[in-house]
């Protein structure tokens, strides 16, 4: 019980991980920071990369919400444990986000004139994604057993 309890959870972590700060940019500390969030990344990409849009919509929001839904459902025996495989695929791209996030803040450190600092919703979006895989291989354990 506790295990759905969980998964579930994230549920509404996710969505507010989306809509939290992840990092505060600016240039040059003197002029304020502004906080970037999964979404508010996301409506500048559209405007300036439809293709990087599609694949970051992928990776951030529909990946990893859709495997926990899957994990969900083969918890309450909804869906065949043999799915648990491609939710594994689905936590993986969710986590190349991650990295992805992680990446364009140590570049953008290397700029003299810009400043970044992480924010709490970096850490929360990074729980979420860890978690999941967590479970999935807890949720996989647990079927393996109780067939």
């Amino acid at each position: 019980m506790l295990l759905r309890l969980a998964t579930l959870s994230l549920l509404i972590l996710y969505p507010v991980a989306w809509f939290a700060p992840l990092m505060r940019a600016g240039l040059l500390p003197i002029f304020g920071l502004s906080e970037i969030s999964v979404i508010t990344g996301l409506q500048s990409l559209w405007e300036s990369d439809v293709a990087l849009a599609l694949t970051v919509t992928l990776f951030a929001i529909f990946a990893p919400y859709a495997k926990t839904i899957g994990l969900a459902l083969v918890q309450w025996r909804l869906l065949d444990p043999r799915a648990l495989p491609a939710l594994h695929v689905l936590g993986k791209l969710a986590m190349a986000d991650i990295f992805l996030i992680a990446l364009y803040i140590t570049l953008a450190k290397g700029i003299s004139y810009a400043t970044i600092e992480t924010a709490w919703g970096l850490y929360l979006f990074t729980f979420c994604i860890l978690a999941s895989i967590a479970l999935s291989l807890i949720t996989e354990r647990a079927t393996s057993r109780n067939p």
